[in-house]
């Protein structure tokens, strides 16, 4: 990177011509230091120690004299930031001749230099970068997290001039705290740190569902296959390894965020299709009872049942034409939603299925379109709900309200009509009695037949109000519901 920055400030071509030397060298270097420090090797005596140091410090004399050379140049063209750079490529080559120097390599057999000791963790100052600020390289933030500060230092660099938005770390644990804190679409992530290593850091991203979203690009100088395989199948987007050709690394991380994004975008398509289905199904459980609408959801085409036990009520309005008439149309339609409304509440309570409203008549089985062995009772307590909330809707707004109820128990048929605004209805003689009883009855009474009289006397005080004729069906036994024993 620094014979890049040369390059843009123009003609300075001897210091070009030494940094590309420097660069060089520094590339033999690690070439060295790759191929032969693989503990494998090393255990099995195929490395010459002492060979290797000396090949080692052979190319660091050459180092320093081109990095000398460099400085020298660069001091004479007043490029601070270069010389600045060059001094820190000075203090890394004297950190390696002290590794060299030690009892390691200059006695084989001995234990291998220990690692500097731990620091706090520090956390650099992000690096913003020269891009517009509507870009997308600009509204990316990626994140470093590699323990030697100078890798931090060039990365970040390397990264700025990019185009990114990068911030570093010094280990695992600081970044993970990082994280949980900050956004960031992207992590550049180093193995072998203290505190916290790569594979650990990796595995707790994946892990927590906050952040398993998040790709990871592993950057190490481990040349060891198996470490590589290790980190993909630890969920890893990709792996680099050091030195990395800012080339290659650009492409990595463009494709990393792409394909991100992409993953972003699903997981909102995803959210907003969920959403979506969630507010059809609420609207569609509005029209249908639920188990009607698990099966039509399911792919049946055609739902009709026939029911032998259950019970119908109806429930309506006494008067409302006059009431409708005496008042202005919004006004009376208010009313009734608020009236029919906290009748819908006594559903859940009573656990039985609303059929329908007709005008200022609310109908309601019981038994259907799950069978209920005591639909009888639990139509009983929905009548006795619903004269109680007519009494309380009369105090709130000192009205005189009142309704007609009818029920009636049988068989019946229940299923969907229609293809287009369809309805789930019932049919049969059990619905025309229970509507009729409703129709005859008298204003605040619970009129209901012998047969639903025959399933609540156990449970409920009733009243024999005599007989009833009924078209197509002659005269029955009528009973009035007064309260649960």
């Amino acid at each position: 990177m620094l014979l890049e920055i040369v390059v843009e400030h123009g003609q300075h071509q001897g210091l070009i011509a030494e940094l590309g030397r420097l660069r060089s060298t520094g590339d033999e270097i690690n070439t060295l230091l790759g191929y032969s420090l693989v503990h494998w090797k090393i255990e099995s005596g195929q490395i010459n120690l002492t060979d290797y140091r000396q090949r080692s410090l052979a190319l660091l004399d050459r180092l320093c004299a081109h990095r000398d050379r460099a400085e020298t140049a660069a001091s004479d063209n007043q490029l601070d930031d270069v010389i600045a750079d060059l001094k820190k490529i000075g203090q890394a080559a004297g950190n390696l001749r002290q590794l060299l120097d030690h009892d390691f390599f200059v006695k084989p057999g001995t234990a291998a230099p220990a690692a500097p000791a731990e620091k706090p963790a520090r956390i650099d100052s992000t690096r913003h970068p020269f891009a517009e600020p509507g870009s997308a390289l600009f509204n990316c933030r990626l994140l470093v997290v590699d323990d030697q500060e100078m890798n931090r230092e060039m990365l970040l660099r390397r990264l700025f001039r990019m185009g990114y938005n990068a911030t570093a770390a010094e280990d695992g644990k600081a970044a993970l705290e990082l994280m949980v804190r900050e956004q960031f679409d992207l992590v550049l992530l180093d193995i072998v740190m203290p505190v916290m290593d790569g594979y650990e850091m990796l595995s707790r991203i994946k892990a927590d569902n906050r952040l398993r979203h998040i790709p990871v690009i592993m950057l190490t100088a481990v040349d060891d296959p198996s470490s590589t395989v290790r980190c993909i199948e630890n969920g890893a987007e990709d792996y680099v390894p050091k030195p990395f050709n800012p080339v290659i690394l650009r492409a990595r991380i463009n494709a990393s965020l792409e394909k991100k994004r992409l993953r972003d975008m699903e997981r909102a398509y995803m959210a907003e299709i969920q959403t979506e289905k969630a507010k059809s199904e609420h609207l569609l459980l509005n029209i249908l009872p639920k188990a009607v609408s698990e099966r039509l959801k399911g792919g049946e085409k055609t739902i009709v049942n026939d029911f032998a036990h259950a019970t119908v009520l109806f429930a309506d309005i006494v008067g409302f034409t006059r009431i409708a008439a005496e008042n202005p149309a919004v006004d009376t339609v208010n009313l009734l939603n608020e009236i029919f409304s906290a009748f819908d509440q006594l559903l859940d309570k009573t656990g039985v299925e609303k059929i329908k409203t007709i005008g200022d008549a609310y109908m309601v089985v019981a038994g259907v379109p799950v069978p209920q062995p005591d639909h009888a009772l639990r139509a009983a307590h929905m009548a006795l709900g619903i004269l109680q909330t007519v009494s309380d809707f009369n105090v709130r707004h000192g009205f005189n309200w009142s309704v007609r109820i009818g029920m009636h128990s049988g068989p019946l048929v229940a299923g969907i009509i229609g293809s287009k605004k369809f309805a789930y209805d019932l049919w049969g003689d059990t619905v025309n009695v229970a509507s009729r009883l409703e129709s005859q009855g008298e204003p605040g009474v619970i009129q209901i037949s012998s047969a639903t009289a025959d399933l609540l006397r156990p449970y409920c005080e009733l009243i024999a109000r005599g007989q009833l004729d009924l078209k197509n069906r002659g005269r029955i036994s009528t009973f009035q519901l007064l309260r649960l024993r």
